[in-house]
């Protein structure tokens, strides 16, 4: 019985072949990596060498304007950050709209959400740029660009939205209004609070998209980023050297925000994980 009881009692022992099932994925994974890097470096190194050998790299044009061009920069990311921001606001009245059991708010927030969808971006913003002002209505460019990246985007949110509201179980609201809560007020205690955390990865994705889209609002003279290469490439006999510099500007800032994107993704996933 001693016998027994001290090898019951004894601490657990990882068998070997544990041990070596980890060790070996651990190199799978350390392989995996290792062969991306080099894909990468032979891609881009490739590339490289091609614009080298056509004669399209010049480092002085480089050396001078890569800083002019990277200025753009800062108004691309503005320009993204209130589009998105007013552009939530949209999607949320639009998916309220479209979720109404009223006809008329339904019908008027279906045709915004058919209308924007079935139109070009860069029609929306020469409509709103060139054609306003027959209507007596002038935007300056920037207020232009973020109306109608705004707008065109609001509509494709209001579906994300609108699947939100839909994914919190209907038995939380019916359990709210059993205890006497208004509908307006379980919309904005209940139902909204849950939905937004639930759209909140595929908003964060929408933002990494405006910021690509947004150098359509370039054809109304905002100096951002595809402005200013396109400007500087054209006047130095540069386009494809200054359109490369401008490309790898917007993929880094595509990376920064997805990098953020990620970590706020899996942020939400702990808590779901949690809760």
């Amino acid at each position: 019985m001693m016998t027994a009881n001290a090898t019951l009692a004894a601490p657990d022992v990882e068998p070997p072949i544990l041990g070596q099932i980890r060790g070996a994925q651990r190199a799978a994974r350390s392989a995996f990596r290792l062969k991306f890097v080099i894909t990468w470096a032979l891609i881009l190194a490739a590339v490289g060498i091609a614009i080298v050998a056509t004669g399209n790299a010049d480092p002085v044009f480089t050396q001078n304007w890569s800083a002019y061009i990277l200025g753009g920069a800062g108004l691309t990311v503005l320009i993204s950050a209130v589009s998105i921001f007013l552009a939530t606001i949209l999607a949320v009245i639009g998916a309220l709209g479209r979720l109404s059991s009223n006809g008329f708010i339904n019908g008027a927030a279906s045709l915004y959400v058919s209308l924007v969808r079935g139109t070009p971006l860069l029609v929306q913003i020469y409509f709103v740029f060139f054609a306003l002002p027959q209507m007596g209505i002038v935007l300056d460019p920037i207020p232009a660009g973020i109306v109608a990246l705004s707008f065109n985007y609001g509509a494709y949110m209001t579906e994300i939205f609108r699947a939100g509201i839909q994914a919190v179980p209907r038995g939380q609201r019916e359990a709210a209004e059993a205890l006497g809560m208004p509908e307006r007020l379980v919309m904005r205690r209940i139902v909204l609070p849950q939905a937004i955390r639930i759209v909140v990865p595929a908003i964060g994705n929408d933002f990494v998209s405006m910021i690509k889209d947004s150098s359509l609002v370039s054809v109304v003279g905002l100096q951002e980023i595809l402005w200013r290469s396109s400007t500087v490439g054209r006047s130095n006999s540069q386009l494809i050297q200054a359109l490369l510099i401008a490309a790898l500007v917007y993929w880094a800032l595509t990376i920064f925000f997805s990098y953020f994107q990620g970590k706020l993704e899996r942020r939400l996933a702990q808590s779901d994980v949690r809760l």
